[in-house]
């Protein structure tokens, strides 16, 4: 749905984004990763047809940005970081505006208007005037703005910026929703705990370059990622955990194992969520009475960190 080849944007004697390339399918939630000024937003652009790349390719759907971009265009939502709004106009009219420039027939507009604003929590604002709203008000009615259309690819770029947690939550929850039902969508932010819980693939970016792309697995797997396994006996009978020490010392995924405290222990697991669930049954038949046992994977922010992205001068 979205792709891009060797794409390079300038900005006289500096360079913003160096000949990156990017494949993104339909249905995925794309994280794009980085510190403030590591080429997110230029990229963006470019992919939304707002600037022209010194060179390379660009495709929304199959079509050739370049070539025809008035057809690709049509498969496309916006929404910028600091988005501009008519301050004078209401919030409905607002949206009318938009579903007129957007061509969705009159009969279709009300009912389309009213599902998006009760979708970003906005019903209780439906007449009021959008200089009244708050920055996270806003931030909300110009992703119902972005998303009247119903494009199949969705660019956002720092949406959930002057959010209140519980705004951020009901944007994540949204945004899922939206994937499920087939929509691509390619979200951009430095803060990482926005991207951890619902992307299904990463794009970490520094300097202008991609550092690494890939599905969560695929990144973790590229890296060396290594998951943190907790597990807590029921009992604290000595020989018990003896015998559980050893099975875990002995583990080929296990490495570093720590008994913190008496009966409750922690080791770096390599392997996958499957290869644990393996592990917790093996455990079980072998008569262990655990309490708990868990395994708790690096996030987003562990890998980003982990492959050495900092932030630039």
């Amino acid at each position: 749905m979205i792709c891009a080849k060797s794409l390079r944007v300038d900005y006289d004697e500096v360079t913003a984004v160096y000949d990156l390339d990017l494949t993104i399918p339909k249905g995925q939630i794309y994280g794009l990763v980085g510190p403030n000024g590591a080429g997110k937003t230029s990229t963006i652009k470019a992919l939304a047809g707002i600037l022209d790349p010194t060179y390379g390719e660009i495709k929304i759907n199959g079509i050739d940005l370049d070539l025809h971009p008035q057809e690709a265009l049509l498969h496309l939502g916006y929404m910028p970081d600091f988005p501009p709004v008519y301050e004078n106009l209401k919030v409905w009219e607002y949206l009318d505006v938009f579903a007129t420039a957007y061509r969705i027939p009159r009969s279709k507009r009300l009912t389309r208007i009213r599902h998006w604003i009760e979708k970003v929590d906005l019903t209780s604002k439906y007449d009021a005037f959008i200089h009244t709203l708050s920055r996270g008000m806003r931030q909300r009615l110009v992703l119902a703005k972005t998303l009247l259309h119903e494009p199949s690819v969705l660019l956002l770029d720092e949406p959930a910026s002057g959010m209140d947690p519980m705004a951020r939550m009901d944007l994540r929850k949204a945004l899922k929703e939206i994937a499920l039902q087939g929509t691509t969508i390619l979200i951009s932010s430095h803060i990482l705990t926005e991207l951890s819980d619902f992307c299904t693939a990463v794009g970490i970016m520094e300097k202008g370059r991609m550092v690494v792309s890939g599905t969560i697995e695929e990144i973790r797997a590229r890296v060396g990622s290594k998951g943190r396994l907790k597990i807590r006996l029921v009992t604290l009978d000595e020989k018990i955990r003896d015998r559980l020490r050893e099975e875990l010392k002995n583990h080929e995924y296990v490495f570093d194992l720590m008994e913190k405290s008496m009966g409750e222990f922690t080791a770096y697991f390599t392997g996958n969520p499957n290869q644990a669930a393996t592990l917790l049954k093996v455990l079980v038949e072998r008569g262990f009475p655990l309490a708990d046992f868990h395994l708790e994977e690096e996030n987003v922010e562990d890998i980003f960190f982990k492959i050495g992205a900092r932030e630039v001068s």
